[in-house]
């Protein structure tokens, strides 16, 4: 990548997914960092620290890309996604969120592409392929020529 993204968020319940995820991602070399939290509540502190960040020495990048879970026990990826319409704008920056889910279920993938928060839904598992297609689409300065 000539340029990488600052930060990639996982958001999964899952931490066999998630430390796969965060191999491949470290691989392509598409970010400086990854960070992983195991629950849309956890993400949610997470995005709300973001404007702390200078104070505690970038402890939390704000992400450029967040790869969102939608099956997750205690607060799925729905109900992360009604708290996180409400943040404060400073708290969601410019983040691309792309939804990575399990799910078969035709009506989820035509309920997330109805919300502007959505910019992608794709099926697990996180391939080359998907990241790729999600640097082309949402980051191409960010892609050699």
């Amino acid at each position: 990548m000539k340029n990488k993204l600052n930060c990639v968020l996982l958001i999964d319940d899952d931490e066999p997914t998630n430390f796969l995820n965060q191999m491949l991602l470290e691989e392509e070399g598409c970010s400086e960092q990854v960070q992983v939290v195991q629950s849309g509540r956890e993400a949610l502190n997470y995005l709300t620290n973001n404007d702390h960040a200078e104070q505690h020495q970038g402890s939390f990048p704000c992400p450029d890309l967040i790869f969102l879970d939608l099956n997750m026990p205690a607060m799925d990826g729905w109900e992360f996604l009604d708290r996180y319409r409400k943040l404060e704008k400073k708290h969601k920056g410019k983040i691309i969120l792309v939804m990575l889910t399990t799910s078969l279920f035709p009506e989820d993938k035509v309920r997330a592409e109805a919300m502007p928060e959505i910019a992608g839904f794709e099926n697990k598992p996180l391939t080359p392929e998907i990241i790729k297609k999600v640097m082309n689409r949402y980051f191409p300065e960010k892609i050699n020529e």
